[in-house]
């Protein structure tokens, strides 16, 4: 993915669409200009043009946008072309174009190929490009414009903060190391607790807004589960606003996982309603009970449903459902039904959930208490979108600054210890810019980008 040739993809959606725009980029892009309309563009200007074919035919008329380097997008320069939105006359530009750029080496762009250019060209960080798939995937006004604070540099001028700050500390500590008798008063008198201090408290800060970030952006993948006919198919209409589940009182009707996307005060919420949890012999809706069991193991938090007239006792399902259960997935327990009930008292745990999906009882609270489990703290100024790789980044960050916390606390000779935990801690902030990250995974992340992009 990091070819020096010259790369062209279609930039807007498959489709139909008034208009469709194929981008070109290189590091010189004169050749394939004149190759394409006998002519020089003027730099940063729209120019009416008409492309032909091999054959003297107007395949399109259409406007060229020419961005000479490094003053674009990708640092190179640039090309775009604005033609009518039809698939295959895009098809037909498109195959023109590698016709006459063959000679100067043209290719078809790879995935996020253009993207990974800006960043190598120092146009922009890891984050940011990040934040240009994010921008275009968001599910909410809320993820928009957390990706938008995003790409236009507010995560990365907060970790490049803290990784100045945690610089200057490496830099006192480093200069004091061949005086080890004098380390006590060193400490004291460039108050390096005070100042990693001040930066572990700017981590958390930065931590919890990359927590409400990731929530924004990926979603919360919320399970159904119970035994058959307690009513999650009910619910999950509810929840979704129509009737995208069939609902029968026959136990059983759900055979396999219904799933459907929502946003609960901007959060993004994939619900999978699951097959009925029991013993069966029918090997139809065993092969659902086994993808509900799947679906389960991945969720961020399941709803336990129960039957409010229920006699049977669902202590076992709940109990098996636990110790399926991913690390750090919460189970919330829901008693349906609760238009059958006469008296709620009845119930054995008041704290327990009571809603009726039939008549939309308790369903506001229901979703305020997923709001709450899952950690979402409202809309906040500022959030930005975030990762998991980010996250992971900055807990491993914040997990060496504990460290070196200990040992400017221990004294004793530990300045080369402190002074490695803070190295550990900015080598992974850095990673989230990438300024120090493996090839692989900068290609991984990249091939995940739409052509074009």
């Amino acid at each position: 993915m990091t070819r020096k040739l010259p790369i062209i993809a279609v930039a807007t959606a498959a489709g139909k669409a008034g208009v469709g725009v194929i981008r070109i980029s290189g590091q010189s892009l004169h050749r394939i200009i004149d190759s394409l309309f006998q002519k020089k563009l003027p730099p940063r200007q729209a120019t009416l043009l008409t492309l032909f074919d091999g054959l003297g035919q107007v395949i399109d008329q259409m406007i060229a946008i020419y961005f000479v380097g490094p003053a674009s997008f990708t640092g190179e320069d640039v090309l775009e072309l604005q033609c009518h939105g039809g698939p295959q006359l895009l098809e037909l530009v498109m195959k023109r174009c590698l016709e006459l750029g063959k000679g100067e080496g043209l290719v078809i762009a790879d995935p996020g190929e253009f993207t990974l250019r800006a960043y190598l060209n120092n146009k922009i960080d890891l984050a940011q490009a990040e934040a240009i798939a994010d921008l275009i995937d968001a599910q909410s006004e809320a993820a928009v414009r957390g990706a938008a604070r995003s790409l236009q540099g507010t995560f990365s001028d907060d970790i490049n903060g803290l990784i100045e700050e945690i610089t200057q500390l490496r830099i006192l500590v480093e200069s004091t190391l061949d005086f080890p008798e004098e380390e006590i008063e060193f400490l004291e008198n460039v108050q390096a607790r005070q100042r990693l201090l001040a930066v572990k408290e700017k981590l958390n800060a930065l931590r919890a807004g990359a927590k409400q970030g990731k929530i924004l952006r990926d979603g919360i993948q919320l399970v159904l589960a119970g035994a058959p006919n307690v009513g999650k198919s009910s619910l999950l209409n509810r929840l979704v606003g129509e009737d995208v589940a069939i609902v029968t009182p026959i136990a059983g009707t759900t055979r396999d996982r219904v799933k459907e996307s929502i946003t609960i005060d901007g959060v993004p919420m994939h619900i999978i309603d699951t097959a009925g949890l029991r013993e069966t012999v029918d090997i139809v809706e065993a092969k659902g009970i086994e993808r509900s069991w799947d679906a389960i193991c991945l969720a961020d938090l399941v709803l336990f449903l129960t039957d409010a007239e229920s006699d049977s006792n669902q202590d076992e399902l709940k109990t098996e459902i636990l110790a399926k259960l991913p690390p750090k997935c919460a189970v919330l327990e829901v008693i349906n039904k609760a238009d059958l009930l006469l008296s709620p008292s009845t119930l054995p745990n008041n704290e327990v959930l009571l809603i009726s999906a039939k008549m939309g009882l308790g369903i506001p609270q229901l979703k305020q208490k997923i709001l709450e489990i899952v950690g979402w703290a409202g809309p906040q100024e500022g959030v930005i979108l975030a990762r998991r790789r980010h996250l992971d980044a900055i807990e491993r960050a914040a997990e060496h600054i504990e460290k070196s916390e200990q040992f400017a606390e221990n004294g004793n000779n530990s300045l080369e210890l402190f002074s490695e935990e803070l190295y550990l801690a900015q080598k992974h902030l850095g990673e989230i810019t990438g300024k120090l990250l493996p090839d692989d995974l900068l290609g991984k992340i990249f091939s995940q980008f739409c052509i074009g992009k």
